[in-house]
């Protein structure tokens, strides 16, 4: 199992769980076992999602741990296939079956990666312009679905009392509405901080869900 995706796992749930008043042990434990399988990708989805079957507490996580699954898959299941298997008419079938998992949430893990990979620091119009390129009349898919935040950048330099406060004034998009808060808070504030958890718990209106979000993209981020 990759370091960072455990890390961002751990922290995530851990958030989660001490926000709603229950225990992640058992689920924690259960979900590094089935992310370190050496499995294909889909049986590891069927266990993945027995896991989250088993434990309905958690159930609001399921979609973004499964964007997590994607990344460890990229990070470190793919690593034991043949050359070029994303090319393969057998991933391009899997990602036909899982069209429709997941949240956006992935596009901005695999932009932390290339931060990294690049050494550059993340910022909100690095990733609308440069990684998602919205600004390009072939991507314009991606412009509607990030338009809340192409309109709304700069609430990015101000702070995550103005976010929480904005997100409930504006009508989003159904594909961004459940990320604006954690994709925003970390922009605002890439290194996880108690003052910017104490704002989450005071200004969110879903602070279980944007909290454990904003957890898991921090400590993704985290040490780099």
């Amino acid at each position: 199992m990759d370091s960072k995706v455990k890390n961002a796992l751990v922290a995530s749930l851990n958030k989660f769980a001490a926000i709603s008043g229950i225990d992640a042990g058992e689920m924690e434990q259960e979900l590094i076992v089935v992310f370190s399988k050496e499995l294909g990708f889909l049986e590891k989805v069927a266990e993945f999602d027995a896991v989250f079957d088993a434990h309905a507490s958690f159930e609001d996580l399921r979609e973004v741990f499964f964007d997590l699954l994607m990344i460890n898959f990229f990070a470190s299941d793919v690593q034991k296939l043949e050359e070029d298997y994303l090319e393969t008419d057998e991933w391009a079938d899997i990602e036909e079956e899982t069209i429709d998992r997941g949240t956006e949430l992935l596009n901005l893990l695999l932009y932390i990666n290339e931060c990294h990979d690049e050494e550059i620091k993340p910022e909100l119009g690095d990733f609308l312009t440069e990684f998602l390129l919205v600004e390009e009349d072939e991507f314009q898919d991606e412009f509607h679905i990030y338009e809340d935040l192409i309109s709304n950048q700069q609430l990015a330099e101000s702070s995550i009392e103005d976010i929480c406060s904005h997100k409930n004034m504006v009508d989003l998009g159904e594909e961004i509405e459940d990320m604006f808060v954690p994709f925003m808070a970390f922009f605002n504030q890439p290194k996880a901080t108690a003052e910017a958890y104490a704002e989450l718990a005071e200004f969110s209106t879903n602070k279980e869900f944007e909290s454990a979000v904003y957890a898991l993209v921090t400590a993704f981020h985290e040490k780099y």
